[in-house]
């Protein structure tokens, strides 16, 4: 009971724009990620729709902020699959999935790319869409 009160006092503290800057935030620390690079791929991928939901080619889905692709579901475990409709959850697990191309790629564009792609060509296209919402 203490935690729904505390969560529903937070949604009137803070207007829903302010309340995901935090989750930004707080998923950029943890990840040792920028929360500004968070915030534009979540543009880009969502359009900041915490419930969008898109289907691809090969039959797997993106979900929520981040556009959390389903092949993750098995990787992250059921629970925290489960939880991929709370937007902070949404967007810690895509600013882990971040970390994890940064360790991989380095923390270049090349890793910003290979979040949404696995083809060299559609990962600069996909940096340059990050860029861009950087920018603005």
């Amino acid at each position: 009971m203490k935690k729904v009160v505390v969560l529903f006092s937070l949604l009137f503290l803070f207007p829903a724009g302010q309340l995901h800057a935090f989750c930004f935030e707080e998923a950029g620390s943890i990840y040792n990620v920028s929360p500004r690079l968070l915030w534009a791929i979540a543009r880009v991928e969502s359009g900041f729709r915490p419930g969008a939901l898109n289907r691809n080619a090969d039959g797997s889905y993106d979900y929520g902020l981040m556009q959390i692709n389903s092949s993750w579901a098995r990787v992250v475990g059921k629970e925290l699959w489960s939880s991929l409709g709370d937007p902070c959850t949404n967007v810690k697990v895509g600013a882990w999935i971040l970390s994890d191309c940064i360790r991989k790629h380095g923390y270049t564009w090349e890793a910003v790319g290979a979040y949404n792609a696995s083809q060299k060509h559609k990962r600069a296209r996909y940096a340059r869409k990050v860029y861009t919402a950087l920018r603005k």
